[in-house]
């Protein structure tokens, strides 16, 4: 069976990166040199020389610079995630270490690279089973997968499932770290239908202080959810919400047909949970209506914000738990 390693990427940031220049790429730029012969021992030393305000980390950075270098094959398969769009892409290494000082995206230097060809096929992460998305929780930047999570993303990846989105396991995990407890929010919002998106929608405006309803179904589905402070659109701002909870992404049309019948002095958020298009997002900056997009991310960063204004209600729409992580 193929080996699947996971490559952690900056909260999906890098994955545009990755795509564009067909490899995948690890940082550390202060070690700007190719690295190909260097033992695990002058791997440390040059880490430590490098960065010394991190020695306790040192060990770690050496051991993925030893899998990325050396333990990844050509053939070996590697998994990166994209999170505001919540899927998986499975690339092929088809070449072996290199170094290359001109790799830059994000105001950084990505220099130690191993060329890539990615499937254009993403994996949903809702499809996939908990064990596997408490796996790919994981901390480390560069890990590989066990044998029956492999099989599990290659079967998905022939075959894509059909099966209903999954839920959050109500088994607590020991060793949750704080991105997986991100992921795993935005898992629960997943699974909630449209009617409920638009009760979260009113209960987050109400946990923000503002007295929000949702509208009357109308035909056109034009407004879902209305918000002021005096919760008779008396007092300013009036907040129209439009919710669109769905996998495709909203484009500039859905933004314009929405801002359509709003006037200069109306506060709007389009709430989308299968993202937005680039055209989407320029629709919004150019718009005389106050208008802010607010994506799968975004909801489940406000959501963590307010959530302890919560009414009973809500939490149960949502139930959460705080955990504190030692430093």
């Amino acid at each position: 069976m193929k080996k699947i390693w996971f490559l952690r990427s900056l909260h999906g940031e890098l994955v545009p990166f990755f795509i564009d220049k067909s490899c995948v790429a690890l940082g550390w730029d202060k070690l700007a040199e190719d690295l190909s012969q260097k033992s695990t021992a002058a791997l440390k030393k040059d880490l430590l020389r490098a960065y010394p305000e991190r020695e306790t980390a040192i060990n770690i950075w050496a051991s993925y610079f030893e899998k990325f270098i050396h333990k990844i094959q050509i053939g070996d398969m590697v998994l990166t995630y994209n999170s505001s769009e919540r899927n998986y892409l499975l690339g092929e290494i088809t070449g072996q270490y290199q170094y290359n000082p001109k790799m830059y995206f994000l105001g950084q230097y990505w220099p130690h690279i191993r060329k890539t060809k990615w499937n254009p096929k993403p994996i949903s992460r809702d499809i996939l089973s908990q064990n596997t998305k408490n796996f790919l929780g994981t901390t480390l930047t560069l890990s590989e997968l066990q044998q029956d999570q492999v099989r599990e993303i290659l079967q998905l990846l022939e075959k894509p499932s059909s099966a209903k989105e999954t839920t959050l396991d109500t088994k607590e995990e020991n060793s949750i770290g704080i991105e997986e407890a991100f992921e795993r929010l935005k898992d629960k919002i997943m699974s909630l239908d449209s009617d409920q998106m638009e009760k979260l929608l009113k209960e987050i405006l109400n946990a923000m202080g503002y007295i929000a309803e949702q509208t009357p179904k109308g035909p056109d589905r034009a407004l879902d959810v209305f918000a002021s402070k005096d919760g008779l659109g008396l007092e300013d701002p009036r907040i129209f919400v439009e919710v669109k909870h769905r996998k495709g992404k909203m484009g500039s049309k859905e933004i314009r047909q929405f801002l359509g019948s709003r006037k200069e002095a109306d506060k709007c958020l389009y709430v989308s949970t299968g993202g937005f298009t680039k055209d989407a997002h320029y629709e919004a900056e150019r718009s005389n209506v106050p208008l802010t997009l607010v994506d799968i991310d975004k909801l489940a960063s406000i959501i963590e914000r307010y959530y302890d204004n919560f009414s009973s209600e809500g939490r149960t729409l949502l139930p959460l738990k705080k955990t504190y992580l030692p430093l």
